[in-house]
């Protein structure tokens, strides 16, 4: 019994590090493509009830991955479903994609191309979008 017990873990234990072990090939890819959305998105701010540029291009990558896509959502919201085959709770993640009236005063390569107006919260949208 202690054997099986004993085999029983190191069988479990092989099993979650095999699980944890990301294929890293998929990093730079990923990565490339998340830095690319960030700085179009913060390049390209669109103020609140404005965001239809934003919305649109989340709305397409979600569809793309397969979600079920709800577009529209109080005037440019949007919201994807991933449905599992189980009953029970619901995870729900929400990003602000909503520029501000700022003028950004920085000179960064993608700094905003729109006059007065700032996008400061690409980072929770992009992140989001990419998990």
């Amino acid at each position: 019994m202690k054997k099986l017990l004993l085999a029983s873990t190191l069988l479990f234990t092989a099993m979650l590090q095999a699980q944890m072990q990301l294929p890293t090939s998929d990093y730079a890819a990923i990565e490339k493509q998340v830095i690319e959305w960030r700085h179009d998105i913060h390049q390209n701010p669109e103020l609140s009830n404005r965001e239809f540029k934003t919305a649109a291009k989340i709305a397409a990558h979600l569809k793309s991955l397969g979600l079920e896509v709800e577009t529209n959502v109080a005037k440019t919201g949007v919201v994807g479903l991933l449905k599992g085959d189980l009953a029970g709770k619901v995870v729900a993640l929400r990003a602000d994609i909503d520029a501000l009236p700022v003028t950004e005063r920085n000179d960064l390569p993608f700094k905003s191309t729109v006059k007065g107006t700032f996008m400061g919260e690409e980072v929770g949208a992009v992140s989001y979008t990419h998990l």
